[in-house]
């Protein structure tokens, strides 16, 4: 005696509505992890870090647009204004690059990311972008009040608006620069464990070992090793390509290495994210 099957229709519907495809994937994906980045949606403690970062950057930006607007003479620069939290940055990096991908690795919700439309290009993209936005937020806004503070106080009208205009343009494109590094290193490194506690020291770990081997090679006789000491850890590297392209702004010497600079920071950016690209091809096919 033959059983056949019974197909019960139990009231599921078919989705009949608009196909938004990778590019509403994508811009879901950015939105998501920008928000993430600053706690946005997420319980209480997971805003603690973030915001007392925001809120020490704000400070120290409005205290210094005070003294400036008080003291005239007073030189601080946009550009030092990044050089001077470098550390900060360090740390909240450390903590973001992992709140942005490693979860995804622990929670296990990457093969359902890659089941949809969504292309591993595309999460790379996405997660790159809202880690970008949220470091250089971290670092421009806090600029764009001291702008405002000297823009307010200026005693040569709209010339001194102009002159602080061109002042704070290249400032935040030099903190740009930070951000499309660090989010460089820290993602990858971020993508390589589903431990946050892991990759938060693996990423604070590769600037600490970096950092002293620049003082070893500044400290040589040879000029060449001491204006291209600046080469061996990212956080100088990024203060030599602004010494080249800012000027003397920055306050190391470089020489006439500039352009080897800007070389290696273009080659480093690129070589982290072909690396986290090739890593989550390998994640997408398994």
């Amino acid at each position: 005696m033959s059983e056949t099957g019974v197909i019960h229709d139990i009231g599921y519907q078919r989705y009949e509505g608009p196909r938004l495809g990778r590019t509403a994937a994508i811009k879901a994906l950015y939105v998501h992890g920008l928000r993430a980045a600053y706690g946005l949606g997420r319980p209480p403690k997971a805003k603690i870090f973030p915001w007392l970062v925001a809120g020490v950057t704000l400070l120290i930006a409005v205290i210094l647009a005070a003294v400036r607007s008080q003291v005239p003479e007073f030189e601080f620069t946009y550009a030092q204004f990044d050089d001077s939290l470098s550390w900060l940055i360090i740390f909240f990096v450390a903590i973001l690059a992992p709140s942005l991908v490693s979860r995804d690795i622990r929670s296990g919700t990457l093969p359902l990311y890659f089941s949809r439309p969504l292309r591993a290009a595309d999460y790379v993209l996405a997660k790159f972008l809202a880690m970008v936005s949220a470091v250089w937020l971290l670092l421009g806004v806090p600029q764009f009040i001291m702008f405002l503070g000297a823009a307010f106080t200026t005693d040569k009208g709209m010339t001194g608006v102009w002159d602080e205009v061109r002042e704070l343009v290249p400032g935040w494109a030099y903190s740009l620069l930070w951000a499309l590094l660090f989010t460089s290193i820290g993602l990858l490194v971020a993508s390589l464990t589903g431990k946050q506690a892991f990759a938060a020291g693996g990423i604070v770990a590769i600037f600490l070992m970096t950092t002293p081997v620049v003082g070893v090679l500044a400290s040589l006789p040879a000029s060449a090793a001491n204006h291209l000491a600046f080469l061996a850890s990212p956080m100088t590297l990024v203060s030599g390509v602004g010494a080249w392209a800012l000027g003397n702004d920055i306050g190391i010497d470089i020489g006439r290495y500039g352009p080897i600079y800007g070389i290696e920071a273009f080659c480093l950016i690129t070589a982290c994210l072909l690396l986290l690209l090739a890593r989550y091809r390998k994640v997408a096919a398994l």
